[in-house]
């Protein structure tokens, strides 16, 4: 009877020992978000200095040819180059570059 008795009591405690009594009640806290991110995206950035530098490089070159300010009619506007797919979707890096190359467009033509 004595020997059941120590049984049971060990059994018990390797029981309780693996049904994780010291294990912590809760889950841990989710880990803290990640912090802002106040820059501009890589797509946007790429698209507005590239198109800008085109529109003023084309702007300048129709003004000192003598043609007229037509920078929706130059191939640079409707090809957009320097687009990577690993920057995202095609579609803001067009209207980006495309808005970047009229402002420098008119920045090269008007040589202000």
């Amino acid at each position: 009877m004595r020997m059941m008795r120590w049984s049971v009591a060990g059994v018990l405690s390797a029981v309780v020992m693996m049904s994780g009594c010291a294990a912590r009640p809760y889950p841990p806290p989710p880990p803290p978000p990640p912090p802002a991110y106040n820059g501009v995206p890589l797509l946007v950035e790429r698209a507005e200095h590239t198109g800008f530098r085109a529109g003023v490089e084309d702007g300048a070159r129709d003004a000192a040819q003598g043609f007229g300010y037509h920078p929706r009619h130059d191939r640079k506007y409707h090809v957009t180059p320097g687009y990577d797919p690993g920057l995202g979707p095609y579609g803001p890096y067009r209207d980006y570059f495309r808005n970047a190359y009229l402002r420098g467009y008119y920045k090269g033509f008007y040589r202000q």
